[in-house]
């Protein structure tokens, strides 16, 4: 899965646009820029906003920047590939990334998350944060993982607590349930798998 550092201050990449996608999880928020989808969560859209532009992204619609049919381009294949996910159609996102919302440490946490927990299983955050030669960061690594701009995409959700209990998640418990059941194969589309 293609991740970029910060694509923010290239020359086009500094527009984004917002739409927000029903889920079985509740409503998403996803944000791209022309290159790549930079947030995909829970938070009201007001927040996200804000968020965007603490990072310097602009809404398009604001300014007149063009760009707007690669912004959509990337925004339809993230609901595409969403929808498909949470189906049970797809186990992994094939998506152009940019953590540009992300602290530094939040950056590296989740872009460790596909290679360290994969589809169907879970870890927990002490067990990330060794993984993250962090060995005394599990708390750390949940405030990085509450903090994750690409929810759902970034699978912070397989995260769990040291005594397997399902703690902190930005959609919620019932969210990381879903998820969680999904990818053991007792939710939507497991019938097909």
């Amino acid at each position: 899965m293609p991740t970029s550092a910060s694509a923010a201050g290239r020359t086009g990449t500094s527009t984004v646009s917002l739409t927000v996608l029903p889920t079985p999880l509740g409503d998403l928020r996803l944000a791209a820029t022309a290159d790549a989808l930079v947030y995909c969560g829970f938070q009201p859209l007001a927040e996200v906003r804000a968020r965007l532009a603490r990072a310097g992204l602009r809404e398009a619609g604001r300014d007149g920047q063009d760009g707007g049919g690669a912004r959509r381009a990337v925004l339809d294949e993230a609901g595409a590939q969403l929808d498909a996910y949470l189906t049970g159609r797809l186990r992994s996102f094939g998506l152009p990334l940019d953590l540009c919302l992300a602290t530094p440490f939040s950056r590296e946490t989740v872009s460790s998350l596909e290679a360290f927990v994969p589809y169907g299983s879970t870890a927990t955050y002490g067990a990330l944060a060794r993984a993250l030669d962090r060995p005394r960061a599990a708390r750390a690594v949940g405030t990085a993982l509450g903090a994750n701009p690409l929810c759902v995409v970034l699978p912070c959700h397989r995260i769990v607590g040291s005594t397997g209990t399902l703690t902190g998640y930005a959609g919620g418990v019932d969210a990381k349930k879903y998820l969680l059941a999904l990818e053991a194969g007792d939710g939507p589309g497991a019938e097909g798998r």
